[in-house]
């Protein structure tokens, strides 16, 4: 028996050893390598070793699984601006840090500064977008790990990073990363949520639609955990309701629906109200008539104007709907009044007016009931709603009684 134990014993020692020989003599080839073989090396370290625990890669490189680990971040620290096998080395390492029970190797990581170099990554314009989109996916296993980690994202200026590369990536899945990223480094770290909610809204003056979108769905996310509404808020998400993509549109009015239980809501309200009456001399535009290219159409358009009357209309009609208060409050500023001077306006042709008559009666079906004269006449009506509510007799004038 002892002599079997002592067998045994041998055993396993010399199976250490080649263990170890072999992890010394792969970590020698990964020094003296050169790019090409080291791209080959993170290829069969990627195919064979993706979705392992930490407990299987210590297995793996026999205990010395850190070894390897601090030869990628150093090549990473070392290479990263000019994207030497960028994507693959990102992969190797996000490979430790989704390791189950791998939190050490996460603390190795942070330790030569992953963070700082993974958010420099996302400033680089010459990089390409899909070793950006690898670069978040590891900034949300760090910011998985807990409040701390959500913190030193924070701290290491993160939430501006991620901001500006959302409001510029021309790459759809990154953009929803990003999203992803945003929303729960806001959530369960209350030191830095407002932070957050505040780079979102530095998002939505951006030139991309899907940005916006993803922004205001964003902010309607974290809107229960902020609670309170900035004032900053209110021209940004009215600018974004506006806009000629009718998702983002529709986000915009999801967002505002949410914020009328805020203190922002008279400030929003009058916003809307002052989109249905827009300068006079923007009303319209006309195409060229000259034009050379036959399939252009020589008629007058109607322009961003008529979009942002449009969308407050439908944003006011959904706010009123879904509340009598909001309601009375818009006809105290008297959106409905100025409306009718809108389609009717008063002074105008007898014709006009007819057309606005069938509104008043029965505004769910006024439009089946115009004639082609009556259509023509309101579409080329010009109205000065300020002018027009202002030669308008008050109600002490018309009503004798009310004084």
């Amino acid at each position: 028996m002892l002599q079997d134990a002592k067998a045994e014993e041998i055993m396993t020692s010399v199976k250490e050893q080649e263990a170890i020989r072999k992890l010394m003599v792969f970590l020698q080839e990964w020094d003296s390598a050169h790019k090409v073989a080291r791209s080959r090396i993170l290829d069969n370290f990627i195919k064979s070793n993706n979705g392992k625990t930490e407990p299987e890669l210590e297995l793996e490189f026999s205990q010395g699984a850190s070894l390897f680990l601090a030869r990628l971040t150093a090549w990473l620290r070392m290479t990263y601006m000019y994207s030497t096998c960028l994507n693959k080395l990102l992969k190797s390492i996000g490979i430790f840090l989704s390791a189950a029970s791998g939190r050490r190797y996460l603390i190795e990581f942070l330790e030569i500064g992953g963070v700082l170099i993974l958010l420099e990554i996302l400033g680089l314009n010459h990089l390409k977008e899909e070793d950006k989109r690898e670069s978040v996916k590891l900034l949300q296993l760090v910011a998985d790990a807990g409040r701390k980690y959500k913190e030193l994202i924070c701290e290491s200026y993160g939430v501006r990073s991620l901001a500006e590369f959302l409001a510029a990536s021309n790459s759809a899945e990154a953009l929803e990363d990003v999203q992803v990223l945003l929303v729960s480094l806001g959530r369960g770290n209350s030191k830095y949520q407002n932070q957050v909610y505040k780079g979102l809204i530095a998002v939505l003056p951006c030139a991309s639609p899907r940005a916006q979108q993803l922004a205001l769905q964003a902010l309607g996310a974290m809107q229960d955990i902020v609670g309170k509404a900035p004032s900053i808020l209110v021209e940004p998400v009215l600018d974004v309701l506006c806009s000629v993509h009718l998702e983002v549109q529709s986000e915009a009015i999801q967002l505002l629906r949410a914020l009328m239980a805020h203190e922002v809501r008279p400030a929003l309200l009058k916003g809307l109200v002052a989109f249905l009456m827009p300068p006079r001399k923007k009303m319209l535009t006309f195409y060229n008539t000259t034009a050379k290219d036959p399939a252009t159409l020589c008629l007058k358009q109607p322009v961003l104007v008529y979009i942002q009357q449009a969308a407050a209309a439908k944003a006011i009609g959904i706010l009123a709907k879904e509340s009598a208060e909001v309601a009375e409050e818009l006809l105290q500023l008297r959106v409905v009044h100025g409306l009718m001077v809108a389609v009717g306006n008063l002074d105008h042709l007898a014709s006009q007016r007819h057309a606005s008559i069938s509104l008043e009666d029965s505004p769910e079906t006024w439009y089946t009931k115009m004639d082609p004269v009556q259509a023509e006449e309101l579409a080329s009506n010009r109205v000065d709603i300020p002018r027009d509510m202002a030669r308008m007799p008050s109600t002490e004038e018309t009503n004798p009684r009310a004084s």
